[in-house]
Formats: structure tokens, C-alpha cells, sequence
């Protein structure tokens, strides 16, 4: 999917409104902005950025990202503070104070206790909460786990397992619930342990890879240049080597790890990030990030490297403002500071500025990202895939698809990418995504590789503390007040109208009720309900549409709702074929070939298709007189039966007598007796309705259209057989207005013949 980059256009920025960049960070950011703090902390069990002051504690909510979060506030004793973690119930505060020593306040009575180290020669590296069944807290020691339950009676905490291992550093998520530690003289051998609620499960050891920068050097890896991430909800171990200049990928399934292959990197320093199930990888020196999207393992960047741009600043802010601070991420000339110094980047989606305590979220920019590629089927698996932003990767392969189609593109490249539509959208409806909110769920190790396991929505962040209890402020914890991202779906697979309209009987000749809906002589086709669908979708703008699209000022709120960016067939119809047919002049063969190869492809996945694609394929070919065509697609099944169709070959058939029989028989075909009994009298064979409703028991057609096509046949004798008809067959109907009216008539006719 590599290509040519696209200029992405924000309407405020301050790279400038033609800047290239397929990532960026959105203005304001979340600013710490109480006096007297000191450091920040990121616990991602709970998505809190956490500060101090001397007797105090300050977190504000991450998720959602809201720069104008308010912080609670929680008060501890002084003390020296090298990481802070809230317990999952929200109900207890620990705080590292040294490399032997953590402090548990309990926020609701205000108590404390401490845990210390037993012995002198092991020490503290850190801790995390976790929602195992066997614990609450783990401490990670240089000597292994401790493994601790709370004891809410006597206020402590008690020893549950131990673990024994020498641990140089190590790595946590509360996103994969996994913990690595690091052993050995180069710190590269690893011993994985998971703690999720269903208990907890030991990895086999396994050793990272490294190059030897001289030939009896034995480098050392340090926790800085290994990252646990989770894509596709798959959980991953990235390593950064530095003299190979390599990042390798390792994956963990439950009874095995497997390097799954490297990446090519272009700066000794890097920086990774994960949003919306992509990779990110910051090429801190260059300044730039390459995307990698691994659902298929490929190795290919999703598109060229670029900067990363920040949107949204001010252009009225004069730089002037920024001069209280020398280390501002805006400097004197108006250019943002990307890739500072104080830049820490906390997986998976945010950016910490130490200096400046600010936090800032990233973004993609779909639509650049979009734009960047020719190859249009491999941009359509790509956005297809994309959950966050399901509103705009929606509009943007509707948007996609329709310019292809009006480009006139070869056949078969229009129909790969109508392939990956339909595949998506079938996969979808399988799943329950498409109507499904998303679920909060954890990430479990798989035992076999699995591509579409569900993707964890819970942002993290890793845990790095070295040897000597030095914290390198990457602090992860547990949940409090765990966010959730669950999302209700009010997008429905089919929100099409039906496509006729309704009204009560009349009895007039031009206008014959069929199976309750009213069919008007002039629109049998049921082009006026296809029109009202658009209208009612009309608010939807797609991009380079005027009438039939999605609005692109419609976001984040339509996000809310969709959960899939999955494309029925009845919005391919509405919002694509039907579009295009309005835009494109000529000879419809192209527009037809592309409807039967998406009508083809969703056979393949057994997709019913709403009857109004079908019908606009036979007012296409109507439309250019291609009768002979039209019925070689009723024959073999190309077009579904159904009322609709039927309706509309009776309609194109008033110029091929062919057509109307093939929209008759299949009335039959389908036992739609009382419609093809009104359309035989519409069209004045009164005689063969009325034998076609005495075989078939049709008793719902009103007698006084029968009676009313006799008399105007001028013929007594077949007003006399009628009368006598429905004499014979409807009880009582010697009783009725009809009867007595028309059998006046018939003796006024036998009179005036007989004078």
C-alpha cells in the first residue's frame, strides 16, 4: 500500500494548511496546569495522567480524551515518589517511596500501611494491580514475583505465590495483562508470565535477538527497546536493535513465542505507537513515522514516511505568548517542536511532554492515507479494518468505490474492490459487528494464530524500571473506574423504504391495487420510493456527491453509532449505483457489468440483495432498448424474482410485448395471483382474470372492477356472466350495492336491445 503522499488539509494548523502527513496530534492538548506539580505518571489500567505535589495526588481521566478534563484530587504524606498506581476498585492509592518500600492509602477511612522488603540483597522494580483470581497486587522484585491478595479485615496485604527469578527489568501491560522479565548478562532472555481474569499462565523462556556491534562485544539490551503492543488483538513483543538497526516482532501464543519476521528502521532513536490496530513507528532522529498494518503479517508501510503534524493551533497566538517558556513545544518563530527532547511516548496512542506537562493524543488522517495509494482494493482493506473512526472509513470507500465506477476503470479492478466490500460486510453480519456495539474485552494468548480475534479498545501503556529501582516514568497500573467503550449500534443493515408506496383502494381503472399497495399506470416501477429513499438520505453527503452521499461535517457522533465500517448492498444501491447512474451518460454496458459482478460476488457470500438494484438494472437496459439482454437475465436467474421486479418488466414491457410476459409469468412463479388477475384487467382481459380468479380462489379483488370492465364492453351477455358469477361464488352478494346497481343496468341493456 506504499505510494505517494497526500497533502492533508486542516482547517487550523500549524504546519501550515498544505503540510504532508498521514499522523497528528490535535490542538489543545490535556495541560497539567496546577502550580507546584512535580513529574507525571501514566497509570493505563485506569487511562489516568497522574501528578504531585508535596502532599497531594492529581489524576485526570484519558478516556475519552478530553483536553478540558477536570483532576481529582486525593492527599498522601510527603515523601519522594517514584510511581503511583490506583487499585482496580478505585478504593486504594500505592506509592513507590524507594526500591524497598511501598506505601497503600486507603481513600475511603484515610489509612495506611506499608510493604517493605524481607531482605537486604533484593529490590523493588515496581508493581501492578491486576483482576486475577489468585491476586490483587503484584510486586515485582529483582528476585520474582510476589504475588499479594488485600485483605480488606485487617488492612494488608497477604502473600499468596512467589515466583523465584532474577529479574534485571521488566515490562507490564494492563491491556495484555502480560509481564516480561528480563535475565541474564545481556538482559535478553525473557520469562512471560499473563494474569487476566481466567487465572494465570506461565510463557516459555525465550531469547531475544541481537547483533554484535564488534566481534567479543556482548551488548546489553536495555527496557527502553522493548515494547509490548496488542493489534488485532494479538498480542506482540517489539525490540529495537540498534546495531542491526532492526525492529524485530515477536508473538506470544499460549504454549509458544515466535518471531514473526523485522522491520527496517532509519534512526537509533525510535518511538512506537499503536491507534486504531496500527502500527506506528516514529523515526525519532528523521522526524518522521512509518504505519505498518500486520493483520496480514505484511512488511510493507501502509504509506510513504512523513511528519507528524500538529493541528488545530491558533494562528492568532503570536509566538510572543510562548516566550515565558524556553522550553515550550511552540517556539519563538511559530513552528512546533515535534520529537522533543521531553517527548515520551506511552503506548499506545499518547505523547507526554515531562517539561511542559501536557498530554496529547494521536490521530491518522484516513483521508490522507486514503488518497496516498493507487492501489484501490488494498486501500479499501485497509480502511475497512479501521474501528475508530468507522464513520469516515465508511464515507470514504463509498466515496472511493463511485469514483472508480465514473472513472471508468477496467472491469475487473472495479470488481476486486467491490470483492473486499462484500467480503467485509459478510464477515460483519457473521461476527455481529455490524450491529453490535463494541465490547471492552481483554486480550487472551491464543493458541493458534487467529487474524480476526476482537480487538482489545483499552489504551496502555508500559511499565519500564531498571535494576537499580530507577523509574523511567513509563507507569502502568489498574482500573479505576475503568472506562468503557461500548457502543450501542443504531445502524441497521437495511434502512431502506420499501419500494412502492401505499394507498387505499381505488376503483378507478388507471389506478389498480396490487397486494395492498397502490399501482399507479404511469410508475409501476416503484422509481418514485427509490427517489424518497435518496431524499430521506439526502442529509448524507459522500465525497464529490451533491445529493446521494454522506456529509463529512457529520463525524465523531455518527463514530458513536457505527461500529462497523462495513457497506451493505442497500447502501451500495443507495449511495453508489443509483448515484452513479444519475452522473453517468451513454451506453450503460459498464454500469451493468459492474452490478453484475457485485451481484455475482454477493451470491458468492450468499448476501440477499434489496430488489432495487434489480430494478435499476432493467430500466438501464430497457432505458437503451437491450430487451433481448434483459430477458436472458430474468431466464437465468442473474436477476432475482420478486414484486419488484416484476412490476418494473410490466412497466419497461409497454415497449416489448416480450418483456410484459416475462413480468407476468413471474407474477404467477411467485403465486402473486390477485396482482396478476388486476394487471390482466388493467390491460382489458376481464374474461381471462376472472377464469384466473375462479382456478386460483382470488376472493381479495373488488367485484366492481369485474363489472365495471363488462359493462364497458358494451355486452350484455358478459355483464349477465359476470353477475352470475359472483352470484355463485360470494355469499350474499344478491345483497350488495354492486348487485342491485348493475343488475338495473343489465335490465336497462336487455330493454333498450329488445326495443
Amino acid at each position: 500500500m506504499s505510494g505517494k503522499a497526500s497533502s492533508s488539509q486542516p482547517s487550523i494548523g500549524l504546519g501550515g494548511s498544505g503540510a504532508l502527513s498521514h499522523v497528528y496530534i490535535q490542538y489543545p492538548p490535556l495541560h497539567c496546569s496546577i502550580p507546584g506539580l512535580r513529574g507525571l505518571h501514566y497509570d493505563d489500567g485506569n487511562k489516568l495522567l497522574i501528578s504531585s505535589t508535596s502532599d497531594q495526588i492529581f489524576s485526570w481521566k484519558t478516556v475519552p480524551f478530553n483536553p478540558l478534563a477536570t483532576p481529582t484530587c486525593d492527599s498522601i504524606s510527603e515523601g519522594p515518589i517514584l510511581c503511583i498506581r490506583f487499585s482496580l476498585d478505585a478504593k486504594l492509592i500505592a506509592v513507590q517511596r524507594s526500591s524497598t518500600e511501598i506505601e497503600f492509602y486507603n481513600r475511603e477511612t484515610k489509612e495506611t500501611f506499608f510493604r517493605r522488603c524481607r531482605s537486604e540483597s533484593e529490590n523493588i522494580l515496581g508493581f501492578f494491580w491486576t483482576d486475577c483470581p489468585l491476586c490483587d497486587i503484584v510486586i515485582v522484585k529483582t528476585s520474582g514475583l510476589d504475588l499479594f491478595a488485600y485483605n480488606s479485615v485487617s488492612k494488608s496485604l497477604d502473600l499468596v505465590e512467589t515466583r523465584k527469578s532474577n529479574v534485571s527489568w521488566y515490562i507490564y501491560t494492563h491491556e495484555s495483562r502480560l509481564v516480561l522479565l528480563a535475565s541474564g548478562m545481556q538482559c535478553r532472555t525473557f520469562t512471560g508470565f499473563q494474569l487476566s481474569s481466567a487465572g494465570m499462565i506461565r510463557l516459555p523462556k525465550f531469547e531475544m535477538a541481537m547483533a554484535k556491534p564488534e566481534v567479543n562485544s556482548k551488548p546489553v539490551l536495555d527496557a527502553e527497546d522493548v515494547c509490548i503492543v496488542t493489534v488485532y488483538g494479538r498480542i506482540y513483543c517489539l525490540q529495537v536493535d540498534r546495531v542491526a538497526m532492526l525492529l524485530h516482532s515477536y508473538r506470544f501464543y499460549r504454549d509458544a513465542v515466535v518471531q514473526q519476521g523485522s522491520l527496517p528502521i532509519y534512526s537509533s532513536k525510535i518511538a512506537l505507537s499503536v491507534v486504531d490496530n496500527v502500527l506506528l513507528v516514529h523515526q525519532v532522529d528523521a522526524k518522521v513515522v512509518i504505519l505498518y498494518d500486520i493483520f496480514a503479517d505484511s512488511r510493507v508501510p501502509v504509506s510513504a514516511p512523513l511528519p507528524l503534524l500538529l493541528r488545530g493551533f491558533p494562528r492568532s497566538y503570536s509566538s510572543s505568548r510562548f516566550r515565558e517558556s524556553e522550553n515550550s513545544e511552540v517556539n519563538n518563530t511559530g513552528e512546533s517542536v515535534i520529537y522533543g527532547d521531553n517527548w515520551t511516548f506511552l503506548v499506545p496512542d499518547l505523547i507526554c511532554d515531562i517539561s511542559n506537562k501536557r498530554l496529547w493524543k494521536i490521530h491518522l488522517d484516513l483521508e490522507a492515507i486514503s488518497a496516498s495509494s493507487s492501489e484501490v482494493p488494498s486501500v479499501l482493506e485497509f480502511l475497512q479494518r479501521r474501528k475508530l473512526e468507522t464513520y469516515k472509513a465508511k464515507q470514504l470507500c463509498l466515496g472511493i468505490v463511485k469514483t472508480v465506477i465514473l472513472e471508468r476503470r477496467p472491469v475487473s479492478v472495479v470488481a476486486r474492490a467491490i470483492d473486499v466490500l462484500v467480503t467485509s460486510y459478510s464477515h460483519s453480519i457473521k461476527t455481529g459487528s455490524y450491529f453490535k456495539g463494541l465490547k471492552n474485552e481483554k486480550t487472551s494468548l491464543s493458541n493458534v494464530p487467529n487474524v480476526n480475534s476482537p480487538v482489545s479498545s483499552t489504551d496502555v501503556s508500559t511499565s519500564r524500571i531498571d535494576g537499580l529501582g530507577k523509574s523511567i516514568r513509563h507507569e502502568s497500573a489498574a482500573g479505576i473506574d475503568s472506562e468503557s467503550l461500548n457502543r450501542s449500534s443504531t445502524f441497521s443493515a437495511s434502512e431502506s423504504e420499501d419500494i412502492s408506496s401505499f394507498e387505499p383502494l381505488k376503483t378507478n381503472s388507471n389506478d389498480l391495487q396490487l397486494g395492498g399497495c397502490k399501482a399507479n399506470r404511469a410508475s409501476l416501477s416503484g422509481a418514485d420510493s427509490a427517489n424518497e429513499v435518496h431524499r430521506s438520505f439526502s442529509k448524507y453527503q459522500l465525497p464529490g456527491s451533491s445529493d446521494n452521499s454522506f456529509n463529512a461535517n457529520i463525524s465523531e457522533q455518527q463514530d458513536s453509532q457505527l461500529t462497523s465500517p462495513a457497506i451493505s448492498p442497500d447502501e451500495m444501491y443507495r449511495f453508489v449505483f443509483a448515484s452513479v447512474e444519475e452522473e453517468m451518460g451513454g451506453d450503460p454496458s459498464y454500469l451493468v457489468s459492474i452490478i453484475v459482478e457485485f451481484l455475482r460476488s454477493a451470491n458468492l457470500e450468499k448476501i440477499k440483495i434489496h430488489p432495487s438494484l434489480y430494478v435499476l438494472t432493467i430500466q438501464l437496459l430497457a432505458r437503451y432498448e437491450r430487451f433481448a439482454e434483459l430477458g436472458l437475465f430474468i431466464i437465468n436467474k442473474i436477476l432475482e424474482p420478486s414484486k419488484e421486479v416484476a412490476l418494473q418488466l410490466l412497466e419497461s414491457g409497454r415497449q416489448n410485448i416480450q418483456t410484459r410476459k416475462l413480468g407476468l409469468d413471474m407474477l404467477r412463479q411467485l403465486s402473486l395471483h390477485q396482482d396478476y388477475v388486476l394487471l390482466l384487467m388493467q390491460d382489458g382481459y376481464y374474461r381471462e382474470a376472472l377464469r384466473y380468479a375462479w382456478k386460483h380462489k382470488v376472493t381479495t379483488v373488488q367485484p366492481s372492477l369485474f363489472l365495471e370492465a363488462a359493462f364497458a364492453s358494451n355486452d350484455s351477455q358478459h355483464l349477465a356472466a359476470v353477475l352470475r358469477f359472483f352470484s355463485d361464488f360470494i355469499p350474499d352478494f344478491h345483497n350488495t350495492e354492486d348487485f342491485n346497481s348493475y343488475y338495473r343496468v343489465l335490465n336497462e341493456m336487455n330493454s333498450s336491445i329488445a326495443a
